[in-house]
């Protein structure tokens, strides 16, 4: 019998002052029964980064092929693709292809750097791509702040980004692997 995913909710406020962006959002949160609750965390501060009315969860673990995040316009067409963690190159050409704007948030440690020096030399030439990297100790923060139901807080100011819920509080920055062109 396969597993199912388990739900998480989240009340999610972002104020973004660098974009001018400041909403609410209510989000339900499929996580795969393979997906941590770190890459979960992951997937939602990616989320507050870029939150936008159109913005939404993909398929997830469960589907190849798709987004972690991905924003449509009103056509289907595909502005921002974002994916967490440290995807294959094929599959970020793939996606610089199909969306306007490609975003890898990745996280893990060192490998995040083992990773980066496998896939540079054929990723760099990507102009629609941005590489960031999340701490580790952000990521683990991130990952005990994983309940059921969250409050969370996310604001963002001059590249800075403070997170909060009713239990703890921490900041980070994310490292600039790659621009987009």
């Amino acid at each position: 019998m396969a597993l199912k995913a388990t739900i998480f909710k989240a009340e999610l406020s972002v104020a973004d002052i660098d974009r001018g962006y400041y909403a609410d959002h209510s989000l339900t949160i499929a996580r795969h029964p393979s997906e941590t609750d770190e890459r979960m965390m992951v997937r939602v501060l990616a989320f507050a980064l870029f939150a936008n009315e159109r913005l939404e969860f993909g398929p997830g673990l469960s589907s190849e092929d798709e987004p972690d995040l991905v924003q449509r316009d009103l056509t289907g067409t595909i502005e921002r693709w974002i994916d967490v963690g440290l995807p294959d190159e094929r599959e970020v050409r793939k996606a610089c292809g199909r969306a306007r704007e490609v975003d890898v948030l990745a996280y893990g440690g060192r490998a995040v750097e083992l990773w980066w020096e496998g896939v540079r030399g054929k990723l760099e030439g990507q102009e629609r791509l941005a590489v960031r990297e999340l701490t580790p100790d952000a990521a683990q923060s991130l990952s005990a702040m994983a309940a059921r139901s969250m409050r969370l807080q996310v604001t963002i100011h001059d590249g800075h980004i403070s997170i909060t819920d009713h239990h703890a509080a921490f900041g980070t920055e994310l490292r600039v692997m790659k621009e987009r062109s």
